[in-house]
């Protein structure tokens, strides 16, 4: 059986892509841009949720993306000194990792994962 390999890419709306694009780059260091993004290797999870649940923020928001991130403190710490609406809990989850959650300005929820 042949198998995926990994996320290939992932797209979505914006009212404003340029704009969007901008956030991502200044905020998270994600400077793509539409462009190819060398990620470094590391886990992947893909897990469906309940359609009801509150995990994502809005129940608008049919996904979440998720960025393993080196060290959650830090870029917590930048996130907040760059304005951006981040959540003021954060989760330990012994084995795992801890996380933190972060909204861009369309709205969309992000996950930030410092895995153990």
């Amino acid at each position: 059986m042949e198998r995926v390999l990994g996320i290939g890419g992932y797209f979505l709306r914006a009212a404003d892509p340029a704009t969007l694009i901008a956030w991502y780059r200044d905020c998270l260091g994600l400077d793509a841009g539409g462009e190819l993004w060398e990620s470094e290797a590391g886990p992947t999870v893909f897990a469906p949720f309940e359609s009801e649940t509150d995990y994502f923020g809005s129940r608008t928001q049919q996904t979440m993306l998720n960025f393993r991130v080196r060290d959650l403190d830090a870029m917590v710490a930048q996130l907040r000194a760059a304005g951006a609406d981040v959540a003021n809990e954060t989760e330990d989850m012994p084995g795992i990792g801890r996380f933190a959650w972060v909204t861009d300005p369309e709205g969309n929820r992000i996950e930030l994962w410092q895995p153990a």
